[in-house]
């Protein structure tokens, strides 16, 4: 009889253990995901308002210079490589006196270890040199890889809904 209520205990006691680690692996991982969420909150401020600058050096920072990387925009369609990204923006940015790019409030982050992406939508407002104006509600994935403590673009997907 004694050996039944051992038992008894050393199993409520194990089931206990194993609820409370439980909860335990739910709330890291939920402070997990509010911490990347706000370290990518704050990352794709900085990196909207370094696009909005017009200055392709001020975006350079969040991006991998690897020459096989491939970053999808609007138009044209496709980049290889940073450098072939910058030099393709310069020429949007020869075409507008200035230029906006406000993320909305719909950021999501999902991190694995070293990778994580992103997608949040985003509204473009800007003035045309040859006059007038423009405004676009587009979309924009990202991956980013966390190379040596920083968060770099590897791949970039931006799109605009068909009007």
């Amino acid at each position: 009889m004694r050996m039944g209520k051992l038992l008894e205990r050393s199993l409520i006691t194990t089931v206990l253990l194993l609820v409370i680690s439980s909860g335990a692996a739910q709330a890291t991982r939920a402070a997990t995901k509010q911490s990347a969420e706000a370290e990518f909150k704050d990352l794709i401020d900085r990196y909207y308002a370094a696009w909005s600058s017009m200055n392709a050096e001020s975006a350079a920072q969040f991006y991998a210079k690897d020459a096989d990387l491939v970053f999808y925009d609007i138009a044209p369609l496709k980049y290889n490589g940073w450098a072939e990204y910058k030099e393709g923006v310069k020429a949007f940015f020869d075409t507008v006196t200035n230029s906006k790019l406000t993320p909305k409030s719909d950021l999501k982050v999902t991190r694995r270890g070293n990778i994580a992406w992103t997608t949040v939508t985003f509204h473009l407002t800007g003035a045309l040199k040859a006059g007038g104006s423009m405004e676009l509600d587009a979309r924009h994935t990202a991956i980013w890889e966390n190379r040596g403590g920083k968060w770099l673009i590897v791949h970039e997907h931006v799109s605009a809904p068909l009007p």
